[in-house]
């Protein structure tokens, strides 16, 4: 049943994609846009097979886990309509989490910045997998087993949801009315790809905008008379992205922090586990403190050139 559902999802969403992509790079030439480059497209195919590949060779083991906790559930539900609408809330509510830690933690910023590195906006962006990610995903779903969720059906939900997350990389929509208020649409995602001060570390959800309405993470794309236009990418872009610099080089700056000799481990401790963009001795910045300097409430002489915070999901 897993299977023929996968096959379905795949056989519906394949051919949508392959349809929008298209649409997309036919309207961006005629408009004589630059929002698609080969390399960068490259990229984006070379990090979702990256993911796909240790998301399948690891599925067992996570469903093996899923499953422990699911036959030690504390409740179920019996009515099939509430058990469907109630998994995609949660499951979308825990999500939310997940992506602000990959946000907010540098250890799990080092996973998820490969999402955030490309300086384009189109629907291959939303294939740029965080390739280690499936890893500890699934450690944020447990609640959802110990609910009485059917691991199953938490991997499905979970892979239908996404689907949704591909769609709303893209410039071509502008704003989508009402949904604006309930959904993550892509004008919400655009911010949540931008580099400038404002947006970084905003708007976190995958399929509803509620959460992050609901934790103070929401912000609106503004208009261009308003705030400086939306920037990709990251606030210090990989010089050379090369297979390997584009997935490890975070984690290269992580450990030059922590094997300087001039600190202790408390610092160490925050060079891994603080934000991105944290420092000991304030020579970095951190999204928060952007913002700061930005509204003219903070000011700061850069020591040193920063880490890749994010472009900030």
């Amino acid at each position: 049943m897993d299977s023929l559902r996968e096959q379905i999802l795949i056989l519906i969403s394949t051919p949508v994609y392959l349809i929008i992509i298209g649409l997309e790079v036919l309207l961006s030439n005629w408009r004589h846009r630059k929002n698609y480059t080969w390399k960068d497209t490259g990229i984006n195919c070379y990090l979702m097979l990256m993911n796909g590949t240790i998301d399948l060779l690891f599925r067992g083991a996570y469903l093996l886990i899923l499953d422990y906790f699911y036959r030690h559930n504390i409740f179920s539900f019996s009515h099939v309509v509430v058990y469907w609408f109630m998994l995609v809330l949660l499951e979308d509510f825990l999500y939310y989490w997940l992506h602000r830690f990959d946000h907010e933690i540098r250890f799990f910023w080092a996973v998820h910045v490969t999402h955030h590195s490309s300086e384009h906006m189109n629907f291959t962006v939303g294939f740029r997998s965080s390739v280690f990610q499936p890893l500890y995903r699934f450690i944020y779903f447990i609640p959802l087993a110990l609910m009485g969720f059917s691991p199953i059906d938490i991997a499905f939900v979970y892979s239908a949801t996404q689907i949704w997350g591909i769609f709303v990389h893209t410039e071509l929509i502008r704003k989508m009315g009402w949904l604006e208020h309930v959904l993550v649409t892509p004008s919400h995602h655009r911010v949540h790809h931008a580099s400038n001060a404002k947006y970084l570390d905003k708007n976190m959800g995958m399929f509803l905008i509620i959460w992050d309405k609901l934790f103070g993470t929401f912000q609106p794309e503004l208009p261009a008379e308003e705030y400086q236009p939306i920037k990709y990418g990251l606030t210090t872009n990989i010089e050379k992205e090369t297979p390997v610099t584009v997935v490890f080089h975070e984690w290269q700056n992580i450990f030059k922090d922590v094997a300087r000799t001039d600190i202790g481990w408390k610092e160490k401790w925050g060079y891994i586990f603080g934000p991105p963009g944290w420092s000991h001795d304030g020579s970095r910045l951190t999204s928060e403190q952007m913002r700061e300097v930005e509204d003219g409430k903070m000011s700061t002489d850069l020591q040193e050139e920063p880490v890749a915070v994010k472009a900030s999901k």
